[in-house]
């Protein structure tokens, strides 16, 4: 029987809803063998989920998830395999847990603004020290009964197109890739979805690794599509549920959105190459 691989979850160390031995908890009871924790902004979680991962024989490949700005667009890169202890990834790490504060507070202030009475404490109370984002600032808005739903939050208020959206700083690309490099890992666009040809012609003249390609935001055309690109260029392929828990309603989705050891395999043998140029 082939490995069921999941390359792309969260935990409470970032958006997710569950701890690290929550989550491995859950992959087990999914036959999962094979995840990969990729928290925003955040490693914390990894060596706890390894910890407690062995007593089920489940391989926790050390991952993280960067946004960054490419022709003026957020695009999430997804790094794999990397050295969670390498300094410069720590410092790009630190730095940018207090950025997702800052904005959290000049978001939570335009919302004060349209008549929501919180405070950023109260998210950060929600948060417990997880790199904080705009779901952490939904969650408290449900939880204090301000709206109904996680997804109402950013429909109405703190989406892309929100009254109270604020911009995140953004690494580059480049800065993002060469990160990643440095720290031993291998990169890909995460969900790229309806992105434009150009924008990840770009990105993969930029030096990305690869591409998400199996992805619950994908149907099945999206899939094949990112395929082509993959072959095309010579890329790798990464897949994974995205799971994230609680009031994102995804739960069905752990254990439906696999990788192939192929894939698994070529991640490895390429991380195997550049050891042996170096």
């Amino acid at each position: 029987m082939p490995a069921k691989i999941d390359l792309h979850t969260h935990t409470n160390y970032s958006d997710g809803a569950y701890t690290p031995a929550q989550l491995i908890d859950k992959a087990n009871q999914r036959g999962l063998e094979i995840i990969s924790i990729t928290d925003h902004d955040s490693v914390n979680g990894i060596k706890e989920a390894k910890e407690y991962a062995k007593q089920f024989g489940i391989e926790v490949v050390p991952g993280l998830e960067i946004s960054t700005d490419v022709d003026d667009k957020e695009v999430h890169l997804l790094a794999y395999f990397i050295d969670i202890d390498n300094e410069e990834l720590q410092k790009y790490l630190s730095f940018f847990r207090d950025e997702r504060v800052h904005r959290a507070a000049r978001i939570v202030e335009k919302l004060r603004k349209l008549g929501f009475n919180f405070k950023i404490d109260d998210v950060l109370d929600r948060a417990n020290n997880s790199a904080i984002g705009r779901p952490h600032i939904a969650y408290t808005m449900v939880d204090l009964g301000f709206i109904k739903n996680y997804n109402e939050a950013f429909e109405k208020y703190i989406g892309d197109y929100g009254p109270a959206f604020e911009r995140k700083i953004h690494v580059s690309a480049q800065s993002a890739l060469k990160l990643i490099n440095d720290a031993g890992g291998l990169s890909f666009i995460a969900h790229p979805g309806f992105m434009k040809e150009s924008l990840l012609t770009n990105l993969i003249k930029a030096g990305i690794d690869g591409i998400e390609c199996v992805h619950p935001s994908h149907n099945e055309g999206q899939v094949q599509f990112y395929r082509g690109i993959v072959n095309q260029y010579c890329l790798l392929e990464s897949g994974g549920s995205d799971f994230h828990g609680g009031k994102k309603m995804d739960e069905q989705n752990l254990g439906k959105y696999l990788l192939s050891e192929n894939h698994l395999d070529a991640m490895k043998k390429m991380l195997q190459k550049s050891v042996n140029k170096s």
